[in-house]
């Protein structure tokens, strides 16, 4: 049986499209090997180019797939292949070059390199693609939430950013076909669904007469589905019609991930992002009172070049006041191509280790203060982990719908079902609860191919 060996580096979108080419390999009757114990007959490297140090760890990872057996067919996709295919196929020993389209074609591509043994350029000018490359993935490994891609590229262009140039421009999957894994997901037994994309808000840009609030409305009345997750999207992207749908929404859980970026505006319109901090303030707002209790997280990039310490004062009591819980802090890193890695005035990388160390405090403390406001309330948690204590009571650990991860004890019946919990202690990153009732005894999850 031939063997394949994946690596991926950087986002979600990018393990979801590695999952998408495992099935294109299952079905030709590969059995899947671990990259860095077993030698396979072909190498499949996702890469990264977000940072220059994504660049530089897809060498490293390519290079090293060729040490591991010289004769096996090594292929490289994703984005940096995309933005640097001559780059990548001057590395000795690589076969493929696929970027970030026509990867349903990469069976006919790995039986052209093995037949003619030459190495092959597929990366094509993705700023002319239109069409979103419909890849499924039925099934998860080891997973409770199944992803659901619905979208690829983006429009927006931010100075910081290469991701258009080597994604393309925004493409919405179709709604049927979204519709229609969704129901496949179903089916195989998960209860909960998260829409993923590259710029998931940006869902419906380019479809006629129908947006992302549209498609949460027709994914509410999917029965068998108990809960649907947003990955991320922009504050100027959550309109009246997606407000009134978290509002009314039975299955919509409470939990959205807004990037900011930045808490200041002339940080903000340098970075040349879509809104103000009082009209994302607004939108908070709105948010929080269409849905209470939600847990809004974010994004934010420390050391945006010319980011004075007043710049950056602005922004941590920005963040501070509207109260997210939780924050992913980055440090600006240049990224050669974008408008902001040529803009003057850097900012000295001690300052920038300075001001992101203070942010994670921050953020810390923001979400100890949300975790801590649950104590006491009832939340349905769906196990995702079982372990054994020093005492030998079984431990359950799972999300809410509002993102706390929460342990528990139980037994291993309830692993993967939905269980209603009291929160009794909070913390930073784990919470613990005790167990009130099992509210569901679902279908056992479809096995991985």
């Amino acid at each position: 049986m031939p063997s394949v060996a994946f690596y991926t580096l950087g986002c979600k979108v990018n393990f979801y499209d590695t999952e998408a080419m495992w099935q294109l390999f299952a079905k030709e009757g590969y059995e899947q090997v671990d990259f860095e114990t077993t030698t396979a007959d072909v190498y499949v490297i996702n890469t990264c180019t977000v940072t220059n140090t994504g660049d530089k760890k897809s060498r490293q990872i390519i290079r090293r797939a060729v040490r591991r057996n010289p004769d096996a067919v090594i292929a490289v996709t994703g984005c940096y292949a995309q933005t640097s295919p001559a780059e990548i196929l001057a590395i000795p020993g690589v076969d493929l070059v696929v970027g970030t389209q026509d990867r349903d074609k990469l069976m006919s591509f790995v039986a052209d390199v093995q037949r003619e043994r030459k190495p092959v350029n597929a990366v094509r000018n993705i700023m002319k693609t239109r069409e979103f490359e419909e890849l499924d993935v039925p099934a998860f490994a080891d997973r409770t939430r199944a992803f659901l891609k619905i979208q690829e590229g983006c429009n927006n262009f931010c100075t910081f950013c290469i991701i258009p140039w080597s994604r393309g421009l925004s493409r919405s999957r179709a709604p049927d076909s979204v519709l229609a894994q969704a129901r496949q997901l179903v089916a195989a037994g998960y209860q909960e669904i998260v829409l993923t994309g590259i710029h998931t808000g940006g869902y419906g840009d380019d479809l006629e007469s129908y947006r992302l609030a549209h498609l949460l409305a027709d994914l509410d009345k999917l029965e068998g589905l108990e809960r649907i997750r947003i990955s991320s999207i922009e504050a100027s992207q959550i309109d009246d019609e997606m407000i009134r749908m978290l509002n009314s929404s039975k299955k919509m859980c409470r939990h959205l991930h807004i990037p900011l970026q930045a808490g200041d505006d002339a940080i903000l319109k340098r970075m040349r992002r879509k809104y103000t901090t009082e009209e994302f303030a607004d939108k908070i707002a709105r948010i929080k009172a269409a849905m209470p209790g939600v847990a809004v997280t974010t994004d934010v990039i420390v050391g945006f070049p010319g980011e004075t310490e007043e710049q950056y004062e602005n922004g941590y009591r920005f963040m501070e006041r509207i109260g997210f819980s939780e924050m992913h802090v980055f440090p600006y890193s240049k990224r050669t191509g974008t408008p902001a890695s040529r803009m003057d005035e850097q900012v000295d990388e001690e300052v920038k280790h300075e001001r992101v160390h203070r942010l994670i405090e921050l953020s810390e403390k923001l979400q100890g203060d949300y975790s801590r406001g649950w104590v006491g309330a009832q939340l349905e948690v769906i196990p995702e982990r079982v372990s054994k204590g020093e005492d030998g009571r079984t431990r359950l650990a799972g999300y809410s719908d509002n993102y706390l991860s929460v342990e528990f004890e139980g037994d291993e019946s309830m692993y993967r079902k939905r269980c209603l919990v009291r929160l009794t202690e909070s913390g930073t990153n784990e919470n613990r609860g005790e167990l009130i009732s099992v509210l569901s005894d679902v279908r056992p999850l479809a096995k991985r191919a």
